[in-house]
C-alpha cells in the first residue's frame, strides 16, 4: 500500500499516540528532581514520529529508509529509558504504564523494521527519481498485477 501523506501512515499515527502518552506520563510529579529523564524521554519519543515525517517528505526512498532508521533508534532509546525507570523505586507504582508504553515502542520498532525491509526490496527509487515514463511504467505494472489477481479469483483449474 502506498500513502500520499505521512499523516496517513499507521506507524506514524502510533508514534504520535506514544509521544502524547509519554508527555502525559512525565507530567507526574515524581519526574521532578530526577535529572533530565523526563526531558530525555520526551525528546526521544517526539523524535520517532518526526523522523518518520521528515523521511517521508524527502524525495528518495534511500532518504526515507535513513530517517526510518533514525526513528527506530529513537524508539529504542524510549525503551531503554523505560528500562532504567523500571529499576527506580520511585516509579514502582507506574510499572504497568511503563510496561505498556515500552511495549508500544517495541511494536513501533517492529513496524518500522517491516516498512524498511519492504522499501529496501522496492524497485521505486523515490519521488525525486520518478519521471513521467517511470511513473507510467510503475502504474501499468500495478494495473497488470491487479488484473492478474482478479483473474485468479475467477479461474479455477479443472481437476
Amino acid at each position: 500500500m502506498t500513502f500520499e501523506r505521512f499523516e496517513d501512515v499507521p506507524v506514524w499515527k502510533d508514534a504520535v499516540k506514544l509521544t502524547a502518552a509519554v508527555f502525559k506520563l512525565t507530567e507526574d510529579g515524581r519526574f521532578r528532581f530526577k535529572g533530565d529523564i523526563a526531558n530525555q524521554i520526551q525528546r526521544a519519543a517526539l523524535s520517532v514520529p518526526n523522523n518518520i515525517a521528515e523521511g517521508f517528505e524527502r524525495g528518495t526512498t534511500q532518504e526515507l529508509i535513513t530517517f526510518l532508521y533514525y526513528a527506530r533508534g529513537s524508539a529504542g532509546e524510549v525503551r531503554s529509558i523505560f528500562a532504567v525507570m523500571e529499576q527506580m523505586p520511585v516509579f514502582d507504582d507506574l510499572k504497568s504504564q511503563i510496561l505498556d508504553l515500552k511495549a508500544q515502542a517495541e511494536a513501533i520498532s517492529r513496524q518500522i523494521r517491516g516498512w524498511t525491509n519492504s522499501l529496501q526490496n522496492s524497485k521505486i527509487s523515490g519521488q525525486r527519481h520518478l519521471n513521467d515514463k517511470s511513473k507510467r511504467m510503475f502504474e501499468q505494472g500495478k494495473k497488470r498485477k491487479e488484473f492478474a489477481e482478479t483473474l485468479k479469483q475467477y479461474w479455477q483449474p479443472k481437476e
